[in-house]
């Protein structure tokens, strides 16, 4: 069956949404234009007004998962990433054999049928670290090249909402999750990259092996690009039954590979010996910023992009807020903000970065392990501030690998307590049960400058998600960056802020 005839059996149809956040509000209208019947469904009431509000029908969770037999009435359910495969509702919809689609396969469907006009080339941009600077930099390269392009999936804009840009857009450079690749078994992308692999949403695939499946998910289309650096990435790109695979790495390249030499961005993939840049002029530096550059470039290659709109786009690109910027120097101390590490691999890169540090971490960590981290970075530790629900198994860590490193455990009475194995001498700092996440970032940060002297750096590069205290990272950032606006002895402005009104 074609995708023409799977969205034409929508028509008269009632389909559920489910969940009512900005994916699932960016897929209402486009089920409205097949001729479907949609409903939205949520468990907070707040995101059903939204729906309501735009003349949406709406009805809750609680009440589908009470009456199941009304689940059977859909003809296709259109989750939103973060229902889990396990999620009681899905579990019910699979039980009454109602097909579930992620927002992306719908989208996917929608775009291959021509309902917004002919399909897009997508580049699809995967990986458990540096898929946004990744993606903004593809981006980048795409406009530097006069293609008509945009930067959308798990990056903020909507894929959906990309197809129906006026004007039209041609090329897609689309960051996906393993979230959404796990909903989205049709997708067949132009050319699709996996950067890296390390452990993290372990709790949501059930496992390790769940999560690197998702993520192969990537290499299905006609290009595969893989990071050989990461030794499960490559271990894909071996795997890869696409037509081309081409792999980026730190080093020299070999035939069929992406890489550096003497000081600059090589492409032998896509020809002989191509130089397209400069390694030097890189945002954001490191070596972070280098493979995220050449997994872009090599992505932009397989679209047929000149080596001088690689160069010209990697040129103008600019690092986004909370990955790894300064915010401000306070009496010869560095405050970075990495707000946007949310597990430990992504952590590693910013506490790399800098000689001698002192760490504020923790949040939700996933099932992710920190042990690796901390043994490697523990040479570099001149302190550690420690917030979250996590905050203990951190601490454990930390009483393992580095014994001797002063340790400061921020907490509220609802989460107070000593986590079996933690040091006894941690210091900690309790504070009532109702107290705000951006005064228990203050503590935090007052805390840290006490254990910082001239030279060392104060990095925020939690290791881990934020959602158990703040509303995103970029909340956590903004926090951690107030908090350092409040200490004294100030003596330089902020940057690489939010703008207004940033979520």
């Amino acid at each position: 069956m074609t995708d023409v005839d799977d969205l034409g059996r929508l028509r008269g149809r009632r389909v559920l949404v489910a969940g009512a956040g900005v994916s699932g509000r960016a897929v209402t209208g486009p089920l409205a234009d097949l001729g479907a019947e949609v409903t939205v469904t949520d468990s907070r009431p707040e995101s059903l007004a939204r729906s309501a509000a735009d003349g949406v029908a709406t009805i809750p969770v609680e009440h589908l998962l009470a009456d199941r037999g009304e689940i059977a009435e859909f003809a296709l359910v259109v989750t939103s990433p973060g229902f889990r495969p396990d999620a009681p509702l899905l579990a019910a919809a699979a039980g009454a054999g109602v097909p579930i689609w992620g927002d992306i396969e719908l989208t996917w469907r929608i775009d291959r049928a021509e309902i917004y006009g002919p399909a897009r080339r997508w580049l699809v941009v995967t990986g458990t670290n540096g898929k946004t600077t990744t993606t903004s930099m593809l981006e980048a390269i795409l406009v530097a090249a006069g293609i008509p392009a945009a930067a959308c999936g798990n990056i903020g804009l909507p894929v959906i909402d990309a197809l129906r840009t006026t004007p039209r857009v041609e090329v897609l450079a689309v960051e996906l999750s393993s979230f959404q690749l796990f909903w989205a078994p049709s997708v067949r992308p132009d050319a699709g990259a996996v950067l890296n692999i390390a452990e993290d949403h372990l709790d949501w695939h059930g496992g390790m092996q769940g999560y690197i499946d998702a993520k192969a998910r990537a290499l299905t289309g006609r290009v595969a690009v893989v990071g050989l650096d990461d030794p499960e990435a490559a271990r894909l790109g071996r795997a890869s039954a696409a037509e081309v695979t081409v792999g980026f790495r730190l080093g020299e390249p070999e035939h069929g590979e992406f890489g550096i030499v003497a000081g600059a961005l090589v492409d032998r993939a896509f020809a002989d010996v191509e130089v397209l840049a400069p390694a030097a002029g890189i945002t954001p530096p490191g070596e972070a910023g280098l493979l995220d550059a050449l997994a872009a470039a090599a992505l932009a290659r397989a679209a047929g992009v000149a080596p001088e709109a690689v160069a010209d786009g990697l040129a103008g690109h600019r690092v986004g807020p909370h990955r790894g910027a300064v915010v401000e120097e306070v009496d010869e101390v560095r405050y970075v903000d990495d707000s946007k590490a949310t597990n430990p691999h992504a952590a590693r890169s910013s506490l790399l970065a800098h000689s001698r540090i002192v760490w504020v971490a923790g949040g939700l960590l996933k099932g992710a392990r920190v042990e690796e981290l901390v043994i490697e970075i523990a040479p570099r530790l001149a302190g550690a501030v420690l917030i979250g629900e996590d905050a203990g198994v951190i601490a454990e860590a930390l009483a393992r690998h580095a014994p001797e490193v002063p340790v400061v455990r921020v907490e509220t009475g609802d989460d107070a307590g000593v986590t079996p194995g933690e040091q006894t001498q941690v210091d900690r700092v309790v504070l009532p049960g109702s107290t705000p996440a951006d005064a228990v970032m203050a503590v935090a940060v007052d805390r840290a400058s006490r254990l910082a002297e001239a030279g060392t750096a104060v990095v925020l590069a939690p290791a881990a998600a934020s959602l158990d205290m703040f509303d995103s990272y970029g909340h956590r950032g903004r926090s951690f960056a107030a908090a350092v606006a409040g200490l004294p002895g100030r003596s330089r402005g902020r940057a690489q802020t939010d703008p207004p009104g940033t979520p």
